[in-house]
């Protein structure tokens, strides 16, 4: 992880964030959310918010952002819609026909590129493109499958295979219903979504970002996604991901930042350093002893959940859970 001597509101130009999770879970907002986003906005921190879910357009997004307290206008949505409506108008002639399996996010993030949307393989479209949708019916999977064994490129707004259930389990997601195409056709669609380079790439031409800061709540999409775009991260701890998986997360699932909230764009973050052997942060130092990691000290258990990452991110793999879980203990962390 690296450290920040200002608030990182201050320290990055756009804060490219994550919804479900980060701002809202479901339609409930996620506490000190909308305070510490007008605060960054304040600091002069451009805000965009960069979903992989497809079925809503860029004004429903922002009419749910203000209802939960966060002013937005379609202009500072970015979705996955829109990075699969860019790849294919950047690869077909302007007025293509293109199959959607989806909803009204797909069909109009196709309009807004040349693109000419449309519902059954016999209108012989260039490309298939599939995006969530709570209603999608398998007659609309069945034309999607014809028109790709015909020939058709066949793109996915993303490859999530499940999406928040609110208080219950996770739910399928579109990468779960992607396989049934990819399973009929054998053919393997070309993903645009977190934490696949399209999705960012999109963001980044929407915003102008110089120094973007990719925020989110999920190592394989957010954080992934920052890894695979080159961008710098902050993990908050507000959606599906815990400590546990942060200390035992791959080299492409490591933050740059970690915070319990957004009030972590507020702040700034302590540098983790080297300290005979372990990793210190403030009150905290972290090292291995035999086959654990320990921590000892006190203070904010955020500085001693750094130290500790500093010392379970391994070069030669994720370091098992047995081997973190005493030090999310006396973190008071462990679940």
């Amino acid at each position: 992880m690296k450290g920040c001597d200002r608030p990182l509101s201050e320290a990055y130009d756009v804060a490219l964030l994550d919804l479900d999770g980060v701002v809202y879970v479901g339609r409930r907002p996620v506490p000190a959310a909308a305070e510490s986003l007008a605060k960054a906005r304040a600091a002069g921190q451009r805000l965009a918010f960069v979903t992989n879910n497809a079925s809503r357009t860029p004004s429903a997004v922002a009419a749910l952002l203000e209802d939960v307290g966060v002013p937005a206008s379609p202009a500072d949505v970015v979705t996955s819609a829109q990075a699969a409506a860019r790849l294919l108008s950047e690869r077909l002639p302007a007025g293509s026909a293109v199959l959607v399996v989806g909803g009204m996010g797909l069909r109009k993030a196709l309009y807004d590129r040349g693109l000419r949307p449309v519902s059954t393989a016999s209108e012989r479209p260039a490309a298939v493109v599939q995006g969530y949708e709570p209603m999608l019916s398998y007659g609309a999977l069945a034309e999607g499958a014809k028109a790709v064994m015909a020939g058709a490129l066949f793109v996915g707004s993303n490859g999530d295979f499940t999406l928040p259930g609110g208080d219950g389990p996770p739910k399928p997601g579109n990468g779960s219903l992607l396989q049934v195409i990819r399973t009929a056709t054998g053919v393997a669609p070309i993903v645009t979504g977190k934490p696949e380079r399209p999705l960012h790439h999109e963001s980044i031409l929407r915003t102008g970002a110089k120094s973007p800061l990719v925020v989110g709540d999920r190592l394989d999409t957010d954080i992934e996604g920052a890894y695979n775009g080159g961008a710098d991260s902050l993990l908050v701890f507000t959606g599906v991901t815990d400590p546990l998986a942060l200390l035992t997360a791959p080299k492409q699932h490591r933050p740059t930042y970690i915070a319990p909230d957004l009030t972590g764009l507020l702040a700034p973050h302590p540098q983790v350093r080297e300290d005979g052997g372990g990793y210190a942060c403030e009150g905290w130092t972290a090292r291995w002893e035999g086959e654990r990691v320990e921590v000892t000290g006190d203070g904010d258990p955020y500085d001693g959940l750094r130290a500790a990452a500093a010392a379970a991110w391994r070069e030669d793999g994720p370091a098992p859970r047995e081997a973190v879980s005493g030090a999310l203990e006396r973190l008071g962390m462990a679940r």
